[in-house]
């Protein structure tokens, strides 16, 4: 763990490097997909993470682990993963599953130094990972068209970073970003088959819950 927020720089400047963006990644609705997702009691400086594993075809869920921890880094934008990241690689280690690609609730390389939680868990674990944020951060878009599968690119001036992805008709868009051995291609198509029901792709959802649920136990 970093000691300052300038070493935390430092680190993302360095594994940047290592982010690999020239692989498609596993078919969509192929093998198995994980979720991973975190909740805090900043009182109590607790943090939960939560993996969920599904079968990406069926989304039957085939394996689940989650990990309680100490928030141990400050609260800074751009620098999450260091309060997430120990915690989430303890709920992914506890899994019997393979995970296959990880889907993370947040950014990718829509991330200001082009390295978010996505593509620190990627280099990390070696795995391919995408982020799917509910909000577009520090960047723009246009509105995508209102249907599903409808898309936008998601810029930071003039260069594409991720895309503003209507997963369901007349709601809002979900932005996904590229983590680390996926397409932005593939990681939109993912997203859409994840998202079959909802407006957050069901590896979301079923983390959320989850980790939610750990975290009222943990601090009851």
């Amino acid at each position: 763990m970093p000691a300052d927020e300038a070493e935390a720089r430092a680190i993302q400047d360095t594994l940047r490097d290592r982010v690999v963006l020239d692989e498609p990644g596993p078919p969509p609705g192929t093998g198995r997909v994980t979720g991973v997702d975190v909740a805090y009691d900043d009182e109590r400086d607790v943090v939960v993470a939560a993996a969920v594993v599904l079968d990406a075809e069926t989304l039957d869920v085939l394996d689940e682990a989650t990990a309680v921890g100490r928030v141990t880094f400050p609260y800074v934008p751009g620098l999450l993963a260091f309060r997430e990241m120990p915690t989430v690689l303890e709920a992914l280690e506890s899994l019997s599953a393979d995970p296959g690609l990880v889907v993370c609730d947040g950014y990718g390389l829509a991330h200001p130094r082009r390295f978010g939680l996505a593509s620190h868990l990627g280099v990390l674990t070696g795995l391919p990972v995408i982020g799917v944020g509910k909000n577009p951060f520090t960047f723009h878009y246009e509105a995508p068209g209102p249907g599903r599968g409808d898309s936008s690119p998601l810029l930071d001036g003039e260069e594409e970073v991720g895309r503003a992805l209507r997963t369901q008709g007349g709601t809002k868009p979900v932005f996904v970003s590229v983590g680390h051995r996926v397409s932005l291609d593939n990681a939109c198509a993912h997203t859409l088959r994840l998202a079959r029901s909802f407006r957050q792709p069901e590896t979301t959802r079923r983390a959320d819950a989850l980790c939610r649920q750990v975290l009222r136990e943990a601090t009851a």
